[in-house]
């Protein structure tokens, strides 16, 4: 049995609005079980069944809503063999509880801690140079990276099931998620040295602001205590308005 793939692409389309429905009780549930459902109805004709099949997804979920796509196509996947009589009914959520905390760790460390500040800072130092089209363009440059990988992790959740795991593996997501973070720290430093060369601080003064931004952002990277580097800052601040006042 295989779904036609335009279930699948409905069911790609529902996993945007993960988060929808978002609740204290369930949180992600409700919109896993939207999510899932075209692939239900397509597994299960007989209404009974596939009413059970959906009200099983309808229990406690929460990971990352962008690695989420990775565990809706595995859960899909189990869908397909227990219609088939193959697996208990009970796998597909034992599959999804095995993997909703670890996704969620690997999700947020690269997304949110990494690709997303990176855009953000390559929007800001773009906007310093070219204007409002360098936010336009790092904004759709952004949604072409998520959406890829959401759609590759759906689709390899699906063909292959528990082995996404080493999909995932390969994709070394913590080991890019450390040079995005370092790159993010560079167009952060840059961005604030333009900023303060266009203002009072001159050359000289940005170029030290570069340099502190880019050491406060490898250095937290590293679990630097927080306090000191705030200190550091603000002596970075005393030094560029020194600089800015005798230019």
């Amino acid at each position: 049995m295989s779904l036609a793939p335009h279930t699948l692409a409905r069911v790609f389309w529902r996993c945007l609005f993960l988060q929808a429905a978002w609740n204290p009780r369930g949180m992600q549930n409700l919109g896993f079980a939207y999510a899932i459902d075209p692939a239900l109805r397509e597994l299960y004709p007989d209404p009974a069944a596939r009413q059970a099949a959906l009200a099983r997804h309808l229990g406690f979920f929460n990971s990352h809503p962008y690695m989420a796509a990775a565990i809706v196509g595995g859960a899909i996947h189990h869908e397909e063999r227990v219609a088939r009589g193959e697996e208990a009914a009970d796998q597909p959520l034992t599959y999804k509880a095995t993997l909703q905390g670890p996704l969620a760790a690997v999700g947020d460390g690269f997304f949110w801690t990494a690709l997303r500040p990176a855009f953000g800072a390559a929007a800001a130092l773009g906007a310093l140079v070219l204007g409002w089209p360098a936010l336009v363009a790092a904004v759709l440059l952004y949604n072409a990276v998520h959406l890829w990988l959401r759609f590759r992790l759906l689709r390899d959740g699906y063909l292959h099931g528990d082995e996404v795991v080493l999909d995932i593996r390969a994709l070394c997501l913590p080991a890019w998620a450390d040079r995005v973070r370092l790159t993010a720290a560079v167009l952060a430093g840059l961005a604030a040295a333009l900023l303060v060369d266009r203002s009072a601080g001159g050359l000289a003064g940005g170029l030290l602001t570069a340099g502190a931004a880019v050491a406060g952002f490898y250095l937290l990277g590293r679990k630097a205590p927080l306090l000191p580097l705030a200190y550091a800052a603000l002596l970075a601040g005393v030094a560029v308005g020194l600089l800015g006042g005798g230019s």
